[in-house]
């Protein structure tokens, strides 16, 4: 409210279902960027100075997702934050809508920037940046386990010779 940004989300299945979510994720000026045109979308909005927010708590399939921990399993989760971010030198600070009960709304609380390290080897940087991210997403989930909405598989992507854990 104030401050749009451009949001990546993956289409809904069911395509009049998706329009309505969208509509809602748009009425204040948000506009949705589609997973499946994500860099360019992202780097246009960029561009245009917008600020975009991603959800990192999805599971991914490599090889738009890495392997990193997350509550102690390891999570196939979306590294293109972290490979943009480093190549960009984008400022990327976790973002978490919280339900403030004595507002009576929900507020977008921001934690601080995450630096991300540049040693050269893009693999492993994208890799621990991403590692970076699950990591404040667990800590924000921890602090407010009430308002996480887990409806998903979020560790349905396994590891190669690892087993399934649904």
């Amino acid at each position: 409210m104030g401050y749009p940004m451009g949001m990546v989300i993956r289409r809904l299945d069911n395509r009049r279902l998706d329009e309505y979510v969208n509509a809602i994720r748009c009425m204040h000026g948000n506009r949705v960027l589609h997973k499946d045109d994500f860099a360019r979308g992202l780097l246009t909005a960029m561009r245009g100075g917008e600020t975009v927010g991603i959800l990192m708590d999805t599971n991914m399939r490599p090889p738009q997702g890495v392997f990193v921990e997350f509550f102690g399993h390891q999570a196939c989760t979306a590294s293109g934050l972290a490979r943009v971010a480093l190549k960009t030198g984008a400022a990327v600070l976790p973002g978490f809508m919280v339900w403030e009960a004595a507002e009576k709304k929900y507020v977008l609380r921001f934690g601080p920037e995450l630096g991300f390290a540049q040693s050269g080897d893009a693999e492993a940087d994208a890799l621990a940046a991403t590692q970076m991210c699950a990591a404040a997403t667990e800590d924000w989930i921890r602090r407010y386990p009430d308002q996480w909405l887990w409806i998903h598989r979020r560790w349905k992507t396994r590891p190669a010779g690892e087993p399934a854990l649904y």
